[in-house]
C-alpha cells in the first residue's frame, strides 16, 4: 500500500485543484462531499485541511439565507428565539482569530398550540439551517409537537466557525438543557434527528435513560431518526470502490452504528427509498443493529430531505401516531 501512496496522493491533488471536478462531486451528495473531504485529508495532517475537510462534507450555513421571509410570515406569536453563550475552549474563530469570548448558540422555542402537547428536540443535517428546515419543523408542530430545535455552531444565527463533531455535540447536550427546562417531564420528551443529526441524536441519546431502569426515572420518552447513516465513512463507501478507499481517511466519523444498541426507548426510524443521498441500505443496516422493536418505516416515493413535503400525509399520520403514543404514555402513569 505504501507504495502507492505517492500516486494516490498525486491523483488526490490532481482532482482537488480540478475545479470541474469539485463542482461535480458537490452536485452528488453527501456521499460525495465526504469523498472530496477524504481527499483532502489524505494531502497531509496539517489544520488547515483537516478544517477544509470539516467545511466540504459538513457545510455549514451561517446567517439568514437570501430570499427569507420576513420574521412576522415565519413565527407566531409565542415563538422565542434565543442565543446562548457556550465557552470557546481556546478553538479558533472562522476567521482564523482566536476565540476569546463565548461563543452563542441559537435555539428556537416553537410551543404547540396545545400547552399539554409532548415536545420535541430538534437536530438537523449538514448544510440547511433552521431557516431552511422550518417547513420540516412545521410539520413536526403540526403533527402534535411543541419544539426546541437548534442551529449548532457555524449555522444560522449561531457564532460562525468551522464545525466539528466535538463542537455539534457540544451544542447538542447544550441544547439538551434548555429542552429540559422548555419541558420539565420526561415522559412527554422526543429526540428527534435528521440525515447528520440522526447521529448527533443517537450520541445524545446513548447516554440517557430512555426507560425506568431499577427505579431509576427515565430522560425522555422516544427517539425519531429520519434518514440517517450508520457512520459517514459508509456514506462515502456506497460509492463503490474509491468511496471505500478514500473513506479510511477521513476524520468524520459520527458513527451511530456502535451507540444504537444503547438505546432503551422506543425507537422510530423513517427513510425513502430513492433517497440518494443517504442510500436506504445504510438507514436498514442501523436498524438491524439497535435493540429488537425498532418501528420502521420505509417510503416508496420521496427524497433525502423532504419527506415533509412529498408525501404529507403519511409524515404526518406517522410522526402523529408517535406524539400520540407519547401523550397516552404519559398520562398512563
Amino acid at each position: 500500500m505504501l507504495d502507492f501512496m505517492p500516486s494516490i496522493l498525486a491523483a488526490s491533488f490532481a482532482m482537488l485543484t480540478d475545479p470541474g471536478f469539485i463542482r461535480g462531486l458537490l452536485a452528488r451528495g453527501l456521499w460525495a462531499r465526504v469523498v472530496l473531504a477524504a481527499l483532502a485529508l489524505s494531502l497531509s495532517g496539517c489544520a488547515w485541511l483537516d478544517a477544509q475537510q470539516h467545511q466540504i462534507a459538513l457545510r455549514p450555513t451561517p446567517g439568514k439565507p437570501a430570499g427569507t421571509a420576513p420574521d412576522h410570515q415565519l413565527f407566531k406569536p409565542k415563538d422565542e428565539r434565543r442565543l446562548l453563550p457556550i465557552a470557546a475552549h481556546g478553538r479558533q474563530r472562522a476567521d482564523g482569530a482566536p476565540a476569546t469570548t463565548p461563543d452563542l448558540v441559537a435555539v428556537w422555542w416553537l410551543p404547540h398550540a396545545d400547552p399539554d402537547a409532548p415536545s420535541l428536540l430538534y437536530l438537523h443535517g449538514t448544510f440547511r439551517n433552521l431557516y431552511r428546515n422550518l417547513p420540516k419543523i412545521n410539520a413536526l408542530r403540526e403533527a402534535g409537537f411543541s419544539v426546541l430545535a437548534v442551529d449548532y455552531r457555524g449555522w444560522g444565527d449561531s457564532t460562525a466557525i468551522i464545525p466539528t463533531e466535538a463542537t455539534i455535540t457540544a451544542d447538542a447536550a447544550l441544547a439538551w438543557a434548555e429542552f429540559k427546562r422548555r419541558q420539565p417531564d420526561p415522559a412527554l420528551r422526543v429526540i428527534f434527528g435528521h440525515s447528520m443529526g440522526g447521529s448527533v441524536a443517537v450520541r445524545l441519546a446513548s447516554g440517557l435513560r430512555g426507560a425506568p431502569d431499577a427505579g431509576k426515572a427515565r430522560d425522555y420518552a422516544a427517539l425519531v431518526l429520519e434518514s440517517t447513516f450508520t457512520r459517514m465513512p459508509d456514506v462515502a463507501g456506497e460509492a463503490g470502490v474509491v468511496g471505500r478507499l478514500l473513506a479510511r481517511w477521513t476524520t468524520i466519523e459520527f458513527d451511530s452504528l456502535s451507540r444504537i444498541d444503547q438505546i432503551d426507548a422506543p425507537l422510530h426510524m423513517l427513510h425513502s427509498a430513492k433517497d440518494d443521498t443517504v442510500p436506504i441500505a445504510l438507514g436498514r443496516r442501523l436498524r438491524d443493529a439497535a435493540r429488537p422493536g425498532v418501528q420502521w418505516t420505509e417510503f416508496a416515493e420521496g427524497t433525502h430531505s423532504r419527506l415533509h413535503s412529498e408525501v404529507p400525509q403519511q409524515y404526518r399520520q406517522l410522526l402523529g401516531a408517535v406524539a400520540k403514543a407519547v401523550r397516552d404514555g404519559a398520562q398512563s402513569r
